[in-house]
């Protein structure tokens, strides 16, 4: 069992570093993909410290786990919710969204057809 703990570690440090060095690179976005990796990396982190009884490492992997699980949530909400206005948008593409826009459209002259 030790053993799985111990890959678990080099497979958590494996994912952050390679992450990290493929956002740092510009092969990757600093996006979900790269948050999905950050959380594996701290949950295995997470586990090594914890048979090792490395407690800075766990509550900094823990702290790493959060930003990252959150990240995800922000992103996922921020996806649902330009996903309803996009379908908003379709369903009236002519209309203004804004006050703004209102203002311009009214003051807009129309094009004339010659």
């Amino acid at each position: 069992m030790e053993l799985l703990f111990e890959i678990a570690g080099w497979a958590g440090a494996v994912a952050m570093l390679g992450g990290y060095m493929a956002v740092s690179m510009g092969w990757l976005q600093a996006g979900s993909t790269f948050q999905t990796v950050n959380l594996f990396g701290s949950c295995a982190f997470i586990i090594n410290g914890t048979l090792h009884g490395a407690w800075p490492s766990v509550v900094t992997n823990v702290a790493w786990f959060l930003i990252s699980a959150v990240a995800l949530l922000r992103m996922k909400a921020k996806h649902r919710a330009s996903g309803a206005t996009a379908d908003a948008q379709e369903s009236h593409p002519l209309a203004p969204d804004t006050a703004a826009q209102v203002i311009v459209t009214a003051a807009r002259p129309a094009a004339s057809c010659a």
